[in-house]
């Protein structure tokens, strides 16, 4: 299983359309094949920079490159995340077996 996380600083305010038409737009990652426990997140840490965050898990490799590849995350990545995000951190966890 892998976790896939995103955590980053919006350019807009809460409040603005822009920010809006962003979470509308990434919900509906969700959608794509292969997505599971899809989450938008608030940052409720103050010494963290980012203040939002996406999670989701993929059960594997094959369908998390699929997601990686799919015609609906390129769009969103080429008119949204480009456009709206400030900063970001991507993490790609897997299970450590101790």
């Amino acid at each position: 299983m892998i976790q896939h996380s995103v955590i980053f600083t919006l350019k807009h305010t809460s409040d603005s359309i822009q920010a809006q038409n962003f979470w509308d737009a990434a919900k509906k990652l969700a959608e794509i094949p292969g997505v599971q426990n899809f989450e938008c997140l608030k940052q409720t840490n103050p010494t963290n920079k980012f203040g939002y965050g996406l999670a989701m898990k993929f059960e594997n490799q094959l369908l998390y490159d699929g997601y990686s590849n799919h015609p609906q995350h390129v769009e969103f990545i080429k008119q949204f995340w480009m456009n709206d995000v400030e900063d970001f951190l991507e993490i790609d966890y897997e299970t450590l077996e101790a």
